[in-house]
């Protein structure tokens, strides 16, 4: 018996299809509870949000009167996307296409590892990273967004108005792609890519705000957000809570925040802490020299690594967007990501731990709580830097070193004194 169960991993880890297709096997049995997770029932929200939402949109408006509704207009087509499948019932609508968007970036990575240039290192990153997290990947529609942004950076830099194109459709869903057009090359393509995404963007939003009211709600309910109890701020407060710290823990604008004294103040540095990120990034883009094949990626990747990271709200599948990102720089060959890459995915299996095995631990703030929060947010905090230093690196710091070759004159031919015939 050791033998076969032997062979077949053995099989597994060869055939990049098969261990795909075993991995989210289990996905699928955890999310339709035939396996249970320990922890809340992280799909309980597709019944009770996301269904409510569907009802509210059907009848012509977007959801005017509950605060949860924070995503940008389009987020409305994923919501509403389960009725592609009117013979299943909501959630199992939902987990069938978050199941068929998976496949879609599993095979673009495939894909894209056969080009020149190209490794499939970068779908054994997806293959990983997926089902580490658990049930919540297949539970939000954040993998949807995933596949846009994937698919929008592996066309990159040999059609850059379908980068931009996508990465305006992926904006309108939850805003965060438009970080994936910070590395693209100067000069005609960043023109290409960033007009395509403006004008994509431009042309979805009002076709939203023509199409039902409401649609610029979630500007309102996202600004009032607070303090997320996984965020890296928050941490503060977890160990405040043992030293007299007076204030809580509890549900508020759709996830549970911490209140009290100081908690805006935390708030108000995290979100200084953005700004600070995206001024790097702008300096960055300043100062780079040389675009590899990967800098569109890597550029990408470390933005919404850096956003992430330092977000007041860190929730669990947020982390899918890493992986992603992840996995398309592992697809260049010309990649150095591989450590934060590694580092991503290994953040990404804390978190399944955090949320939802052990969640009750974290609302607690009790020491195992305290102790994944601390795990998961430092490896970020790694990646981070670490992503950072990498990019820095290679498109500043050795196009700067790198010797200017200066041509050798070659000495003229001697003219020839022969007479011509």
């Amino acid at each position: 018996m050791t033998g076969v169960l032997g062979t077949a991993a053995e099989r597994a880890r060869r055939n990049p299809v098969l261990l795909w297709g075993l991995t989210r096997i289990v996905l699928l049995l955890c999310v339709f509870k035939v396996v249970t997770v320990p922890g809340p029932d992280v799909t309980s929200d597709i019944e009770q949000i996301y269904q409510g939402w569907f009802e509210v949109l059907k009848t012509g408006t977007y959801p005017l009167d509950d605060v949860t509704w924070q995503y940008p207009p389009l987020a409305a087509v994923a919501i509403l996307s389960p009725a592609l499948l009117p013979f299943l019932g909501y959630s199992a609508a939902f987990f069938v296409l978050a199941f068929l968007c998976d496949a879609l970036v599993f095979g673009l990575l495939m894909y894209a590892g056969k080009r020149r240039g190209r490794s499939r290192h970068g779908a054994w990153i997806w293959i990983a990273g997926v089902p580490l997290l658990g049930p919540t990947a297949y539970a939000r529609y954040d993998l949807m967004v995933t596949a846009v942004a994937v698919a929008a950076l592996l066309a990159g830099l040999s059609r850059p108005r379908v980068l931009g194109a996508l990465a305006g459709l992926g904006a309108m869903l939850k805003v965060w792609p438009v970080l994936l057009l910070v590395g693209t090359p100067r000069g005609r393509a960043t023109f290409r890519s960033w007009s395509t995404a403006a004008g994509a963007a431009a042309g979805l939003l009002l076709l939203c705000v023509l199409a039902a009211p409401g649609a610029l709600a979630f500007l309102t309910f996202q600004r009032e957000r607070g303090l997320e109890l996984e965020s890296l701020g928050a941490m503060l407060f977890h160990v405040a809570r043992h030293v007299g710290w007076d204030g809580e823990a509890r549900m508020n604008y759709g996830s549970i925040e911490f209140l009290g004294p100081y908690v805006s103040t935390v708030a108000s540095a995290a979100m200084a802490l953005t700004i600070a990120s995206f001024a790097w990034l702008l300096v960055w883009r300043f100062r780079a020299r040389a675009f590899a094949t990967s800098t569109p990626a890597d550029a990408a990747f470390v933005a919404v690594l850096l956003f992430t990271t330092t977000s007041r709200v860190i929730s669990p599948q947020y982390m899918i967007w890493l992986v992603g990102l992840a996995a398309v720089c592992m697809a260049y060959r010309s990649s150095r990501m591989r450590r934060p890459a590694h580092l991503v995915v290994w953040a990404t299996a804390v978190t399944q731990f955090e949320f939802p095995v052990w969640f009750s631990h974290v609302t607690d703030s009790d020491p195992l709580g305290i102790a994944l929060l601390l795990v998961r947010n430092g490896l970020l905090v790694a990646a981070s830097v670490s992503a950072c230093r990498v990019l820095w690196h290679q498109t500043v710091t050795e196009p700067r070193l790198a010797p200017v070759v200066t041509p050798v004159p070659q000495p003229e031919r001697a003219r020839s004194t022969m007479p011509v015939a």
